[in-house]
């Protein structure tokens, strides 16, 4: 029961911790826009979630090499993300590949995202917080 409330809790956490990242790559295409040979990155959200939570969508279990080092299972790995570079819509003349409309669509679907993400786990620490309350 409790491994799948911290699973869930888990995912939850990987997903916030992504979807911050991409925001500040998303940020930092836009303050670029005017920056001369700067190519506009993204990450790859749905292969770093992936990466985080493991193939079998479980947190990623770490292999003990050695029995003096630290026990980390139940941690979920949190992966960068993998950074890849966002081909150009329109061509620019002096190489800049930010899309503006491009950024502020992909800033706001990620906004959103991210505040599904924050209500879903306010709703299960809520929910959490009723089954404790009522005995």
């Amino acid at each position: 029961m409790l491994s799948k409330i911290d699973n869930e809790l888990a995912f939850v956490q990987s997903a916030l911790n992504l979807r911050a990242r991409r925001q500040e790559v998303l940020s930092s295409n836009i303050a670029n826009s005017d920056t001369p040979n700067y190519k506009a990155r993204d990450l790859d959200f749905a292969g770093a979630l992936k990466n985080a939570m493991g193939a079998t969508g479980g947190p990623l279990q770490l292999t003990r090499t050695e029995s003096r080092h630290i026990n980390a299972s139940g941690a979920a790995g949190m992966a960068n993300g993998q950074l890849k570079y966002r081909s150009s819509v329109q061509p620019s003349l002096d190489g800049n590949t930010v899309d503006m409309d491009v950024e502020r669509a992909h800033f706001t679907e990620n906004s959103l995202h991210y505040q599904f993400l924050l209500d879903r786990a306010s709703a299960q620490f809520k929910t959490l917080g009723s089954a404790i309350s009522d005995k």
